[in-house]
């Protein structure tokens, strides 16, 4: 029950609670843009965003819960237009990739590539869909090289 509700507290009130806040809830984002391509999260992907959560955050289960979470929240407002839709969530991407050079370091292609397991071969669409978000993600990522 404390569990339960310090998580819901820890979820309310993160940008003053989660030590970099910006840097999980930017990770948050770029998996959303993943996860978000068809309009739903499948059970692979709920399967695949915990494996790539708790493969970022090793030592620490709530953060890593949290950044599930947060996924889940994003595409919650993707999916009911509540502030945020999916060509908004690519902008803000790309702004904060520009503001923050930090953040290319959180781009990981690999990663991400892991979410393409879940989708259906025969859904071309969502594969290429899926395929143009990765170049996307790769292009702001090489910005930051030069």
């Amino acid at each position: 029950m404390f569990k339960l509700f310090k998580r819901k507290i820890t979820k309310m009130f993160r940008e003053f609670l989660v030590y970099h806040h910006s840097s999980l809830e930017f990770r948050a984002k770029i998996l959303t843009l993943m996860v978000s391509a068809n309009g739903e999260i499948c059970e692979c992907e709920k399967q695949k965003l915990k494996e790539i959560a708790h493969a970022i955050y090793k030592d620490d289960q709530e953060r890593a819960d949290l950044l599930i979470d947060t996924v889940n929240e994003y595409h919650t407002k993707i999916l009911t237009n509540n502030g945020l839709d999916f060509e908004h969530l690519i902008q803000i991407v790309a702004k904060e990739v520009k503001e923050v050079k930090r953040f290319c370091q959180k781009i990981d292609i690999g990663m991400l590539k892991q979410l393409q397991e879940c989708v259906d071969e025969n859904d071309e669409e969502e594969i290429l869909f899926q395929q143009r978000i990765l170049e996307f993600l790769q292009s702001l990522k090489d910005e930051c090289r030069v």
